[in-house]
């Protein structure tokens, strides 16, 4: 199944291809602005987090609300680096290593380009460790895809030697 999600397709083009990267930095950049800052994210989290769970300690929130914004980074940065992968391979090269390297280093540009942005928002901080994070999810992201394809090139192997057998 991970190989037919992320095999070439001979009828997909370019477009195809790209066009879930390029949404998704629209939504990378949609989350880099002042809608998205922590101050705006936690007035909307924390009325709703006291309506389904009762109050909470303000140190609780916080610790929360941080937590919930460094998994998105993970998670919004684990995806691209995912679209990344899939573009590359179907429009560049096949060769897996390099594919990997490639998003996880395109991974890693768009992480500091954003933060870099994010200095120019006076609601928003740049800050390198953020960069460091979303950088670490594409690197995770790429170790899991290729020992996934490696799985499942060796269990095609051992069944087409055991059909020939």
């Amino acid at each position: 199944m991970l190989s037919r999600l992320m095999a070439r397709r001979a009828g997909t083009g370019v477009l195809g291809q790209w066009l879930p990267v390029v949404l998704w930095l629209m939504v990378i950049l949609l989350e880099s602005t002042d809608m998205m800052s922590a101050q705006h994210t936690g007035s909307f989290l924390l009325p709703l987090i006291t309506r389904v769970f009762g109050p909470i300690d303000p140190a609780t929130f916080d610790f929360f609300h941080h937590w919930l914004r460094k998994s998105g980074h993970f998670i919004g940065y684990g995806i691209l680096s995912l679209l990344l992968f899939r573009a590359l391979r179907s429009t560049v090269t096949p060769r897996l290593v390099r594919v990997a390297w490639l998003s996880v280093a395109l991974t890693a540009a768009v992480a500091s380009l954003d933060e870099w942005h994010q200095t120019f928002i006076p609601s928003r901080t740049g800050c390198v460790q953020d960069v460091v994070l979303d950088t670490s999810a594409g690197a995770c992201v790429q170790m899991v895809l290729l020992g996934a394809i490696y799985v499942s090139r060796k269990r095609v192997a051992r069944s087409e030697l055991a059909s020939v057998n």
